[in-house]
């Protein structure tokens, strides 16, 4: 494995609800340049059409403006709702993408979240995972075979679709899908060899305890089919908030996670991401006594990626934190800040020489200094003593 990985998963969720959504949007784009300024590797951005909280309904126009505005971070469709669409258009769109961005570009896919969602585009959402199989079944196709494929779904239908373009990336850009409690996610992975994005790897007990399990579903799937997934592709996602103090990061989070939980609760159909608590206090305490997420400071946050490699048998590629607006944005940013300055290094292990270097320096210090003033007194000695025997030769 090589270094852990790490960034944010922005739905986005901008509440409460009648906020300047022109704003809202412009926050999150500057948001992603200052993760791309700390350092940070991904961020991934949602599809949502409705419940006027989760305000991208194209991420991949977004990751085109982004990508215009930022030098390295990689950006991911967190996730393309592939059953809304026809898989040619997404492929198209992600070869092009990929050109346009050099490589920064990952496809994540999922049967999509909200059931609202679904109903518009007159999808049954007992039909989406079935429907997400035969779409990637489709998209990866397009994207490894120079063969046409004809398929008429009721969805959408193709005739002797191939695409006219070769990627940026090689073979293709990263592909990944969702996986948040069923074994969907994790069968794809390992039937195509993809990436895995774990959305709700501490949002609820069962997302907790589906983390094993979903690497068991992804080993037995690319058995089967003759894939090799890896590890490196996996990426965890919770919601974090530290401070320096974790009084300071309670007086934070108070600004924002009443709504934030209501939207969950009682707007989104996404129960598979449940919440508990109906006042401030029961909410904060949700969050840090079930381990669905951090409240505290960086050794909390150290605290709880350990947990998650544990849990998940091993390792996992990336952390990604799931995005909100708890805080405020100063306060939010300085999250980000302390994230990226004392957690990021101990897990990529960029602090490693620096500490040891700080350590040997500091073995050695007390007769090197000695070494310093002895050199510097003697010099000093020296220079009086030709000082003097000068002014003798003059006289």
């Amino acid at each position: 494995m090589s270094r852990m990985r790490f960034g944010i998963f922005l739905p986005p969720h901008h509440v409460p609800v009648g906020q300047n959504p022109t704003y809202s949007l412009q926050r999150d784009v500057e948001l992603v340049q200052r993760l791309d300024e700390m350092g940070f590797d991904e961020a991934w951005f949602g599809e949502h059409h409705s419940c006027g909280v989760e305000l991208i309904g194209d991420p991949m126009l977004f990751i085109a403006h982004v990508a215009q505005v930022t030098k390295h971070i990689k950006l991911g469709t967190g996730v393309m709702s592939l059953p809304y669409h026809n898989p040619f258009h997404i492929a198209d769109r992600l070869i092009l993408l990929d050109h346009l961005t050099r490589g920064r570009t990952i496809l994540g896919v999922g049967p999509g979240a909200l059931a609202t969602d679904a109903g518009m585009f007159g999808l049954d959402p007992a039909d989406a995972r079935a429907a997400l199989e035969q779409d990637v079944d489709v998209l990866m196709h397009l994207l490894t075979s120079d063969e046409p494929i004809s398929i008429d779904t009721g969805r959408y239908k193709l005739v002797d679709a191939r695409l006219q373009m070769d990627a940026y990336s090689w073979p293709h850009p990263e592909i990944a899908t969702a996986a948040i409690v069923s074994p969907s996610g994790p069968r794809l992975v390992g039937k195509h060899g993809l990436g895995m994005i774990s959305i709700g790897a501490t949002m609820s007990a069962a997302g907790f305890d589906a983390l094993a399990m979903h690497w068991d579903v992804v080993q037995e799937m690319a058995t089967e089919h003759g894939t090799e997934p890896s590890r490196e592709g996996w990426r965890l996602v919770g919601p974090m908030h530290i401070a320096d103090t974790k009084d300071q990061a309670i007086k934070d989070v108070e600004y924002g996670i009443n709504e934030w939980f209501d939207y969950l609760q009682h707007t989104a159909a996404a129960p598979q991401l449940g919440v508990q608590g109906e006042t401030t206090k029961e909410r904060i305490e949700f969050v840090i006594e079930s381990g669905m997420g951090v409240i505290g400071t960086v050794d909390d946050a150290v605290n709880q990626i350990e947990r998650l490699e544990e849990q998940s048998k091993g390792c996992f590629g990336a952390y990604l934190m799931f995005a909100h607006n708890w805080a405020p944005w100063e306060a939010t940013l300085h999250h980000y800040h302390l994230f990226a300055n004392h957690v990021i290094p101990k897990f990529k292990k960029t602090d490693r020489r620096l500490l040891a270097n700080e350590a040997w320096t500091r073995s050695v210090r007390d007769p090197l200094a000695a070494k310093q003033w002895d050199a510097i007194n003697a010099f000093t000695a020296k220079h009086q003593a030709e000082r003097e025997s000068r002014q003798v030769s003059q006289a």
